[in-house]
Parts: C-alpha cells; sequence; structure tokens
C-alpha cells in the first residue's frame, strides 16, 4: 500500500476561535497521537488533505506526515478520526495516529457479497448484518474490501466470522462468532403480514360482538362509545 505525503505546520494556539481563523484560511485543526508518544498540535491545508482522501478509504489510508517548524521531519501515520460538518460537509477537525510499520494496527474493512446466493434465486432475501470488520494486521497488508462467496447459500443459511478466511497475517478482531449474513425465508415476511392483518380483524370482530351484545340489553356498547 503507498504512503501519502501530506504536509502539516505546527499551531500553538487551542480552542474554538483560533480554529474558526485557521479554517477561514482554509486550514484544518488537527492533532497526532500515538502509543508512547506525546501529542502533537498540527494544522493541514484543506485542499492538500481532500486530494489525498481522494479514491481512498478514511480507515485505509497510510500517510507520511511532514510536519514543518522550523527544521522539518516526517511522521508514518493514519487518520483515526475525521469530524466533518454535519451541513457544509467541511472538515473541522483531524485526529492522526502515529503507526510503526512492523507493528499490527486495527482497522476497519468494508464487508462485501460475491455471487448470486441460490436461496436468493428461489425467493429468498439476503440480509447483511455487519458490513464491517475490525481487522489486526501490518500497515503494508491492509486488505481493501473483505469478500463473502454467497452463491452456494441457501435459504436458511447464514456465514459467520468464524467462516471467514483473510490472507496473509492479517486476523479477525471477534470474540464472539456473530453472524455476518443470512438468507431469510420468504414466508417469515408473509407470516408477520398475515399475524398483522389477523389482529385487526380479531379487534373488529370483537367490537361487533359487544355492540350486539349490547344491543340485546338496550344500551351502548363501549366501543360504539368510543366512536
Amino acid at each position: 500500500m503507498e504512503l501519502i505525503k501530506l504536509k502539516t505546520n505546527i499551531r500553538t494556539s487551542v480552542g474554538n476561535g483560533p480554529a474558526r481563523v485557521l479554517r477561514r484560511n482554509k486550514q484544518i485543526p488537527a492533532v497526532l497521537y500515538g502509543l508512547g508518544t506525546e501529542t502533537v498540535l498540527l494544522s493541514v491545508d484543506m485542499k492538500a488533505l481532500e486530494l489525498a482522501l481522494k479514491g481512498s478509504s478514511v480507515n485505509q489510508l497510510l500517510l507520511n506526515l511532514v510536519i514543518q517548524n522550523g527544521k522539518t521531519y516526517t511522521k508514518t501515520a493514519m487518520i483515526k478520526e475525521l469530524q466533518i460538518h454535519p451541513v457544509s460537509r467541511d472538515f473541522l477537525h483531524v485526529d492522526f495516529y502515529e503507526i510503526v510499520m512492523d507493528r499490527k494496527i486495527k482497522v476497519n474493512i468494508p464487508v462485501v457479497t460475491t455471487g448470486k446466493s441460490e436461496g436468493v434465486e428461489q425467493g429468498g432475501m439476503l440480509q447483511i448484518i455487519r458490513r464491517e470488520l475490525e481487522v489486526l494486521c501490518l500497515p503494508f497488508e491492509i486488505p481493501e474490501q473483505i469478500e463473502i462467496d454467497i452463491t452456494n447459500l441457501e435459504i436458511g443459511d447464514s456465514v459467520h466470522v468464524n467462516d471467514i478466511a483473510l490472507e496473509g497475517n492479517a486476523e479477525i478482531q471477534a470474540d464472539v462468532n456473530f453472524t455476518m449474513l443470512t438468507i431469510l425465508s420468504p414466508t417469515a415476511e408473509e407470516e408477520e403480514e398475515v399475524s398483522e392483518e389477523e389482529g385487526e380483524e380479531g379487534e373488529e370482530g370483537e367490537e361487533a360482538v359487544a355492540e350486539e351484545a349490547a344491543a340485546e340489553e338496550g344500551k351502548p356498547s363501549e366501543a360504539s362509545d368510543k366512536k
């Protein structure tokens, strides 16, 4: 996986005011931290970050941070968190996490399916329960995605974490063998719809019986009062 160069600058001011000034100048406040390292306050050019992210997943991007502060030095890092404004979609803040290339890191990898299930061909429905998996791997061995072949899955079949094999030294970080996806039976939805309809009909029938009984006694029923 390629290391993408990204220039940053040391910043000394903290707080909302200085952060707003940075953003007006098309700079984004950032921090760099890591295991056993001191936190460094940074700023990064908005356009440069957008260019670095182009065509890459935030969780899988390896960066060669060039830190400028009189003298220049570099740090290898990943984006731990990227805060984005909910309306304007502008970048607000970036957390960089320093990594060591020979030490495994935890990353979330997207899960995709391949093939067309036999169960789906028979009228079943594919239900994807987990769309990401946390993987422990070396920085240069981060998989782009985890593929699950569903071709041979029939109605009622499921795929669990322990069914997934990864290449190389990558490991799936899961204590529980939870379900990733399943092929649902089409009758499950039909039965649910029927039970709802029967419930509505049952309520109407109860009201009709109550009205008939009340009419015989010559007084209004509770169902009529509600109407």
